[in-house]
């Protein structure tokens, strides 16, 4: 049985952003997430995971704030396993950021549908 592209949309909108309560840069990473997912004209919740503990941080896998997942796949996987409450840094074309741009999510959710 084929996926139609309802379901497809379906299993994409897994989404969540992992994130810690001191982090400057979550509400960013989520409007930049929404901006994304209304380009690409998809609809979706996205949940919102706040990591409080180190112990907490280790069992998520959570390698800093803000963390964007889709179906449980971080959208930009970390080369390192150093979990800890901590600030993310992302490579963007304007240079490092705390937060990945519009166009970076839009083409790691494009990956995305591509692996259903």
């Amino acid at each position: 049985m084929r996926n139609t592209d309802k379901d497809a949309r379906d299993k994409v909108m897994d989404i969540e952003i992992l994130y810690f309560e001191g982090c400057p840069s979550w509400q960013t990473a989520q409007a930049h997430l929404r901006q994304a997912l209304d380009r690409l004209g998809l609809d979706a919740e996205i949940g919102l995971v706040r990591v409080e503990t180190p112990e907490e941080a280790v069992e998520a896998r959570f390698v800093g704030s803000p963390t964007i997942r889709v179906r449980g796949r971080d959208l930009f996987p970390a080369d390192h396993e150093d979990y800890a409450l901590g600030c993310r840094v992302y490579a963007t074309p304007e240079g490092l950021r705390g937060w990945p741009t519009v166009e970076m999510i839009e083409e790691a959710l494009g990956r995305e549908r591509e692996r259903l």
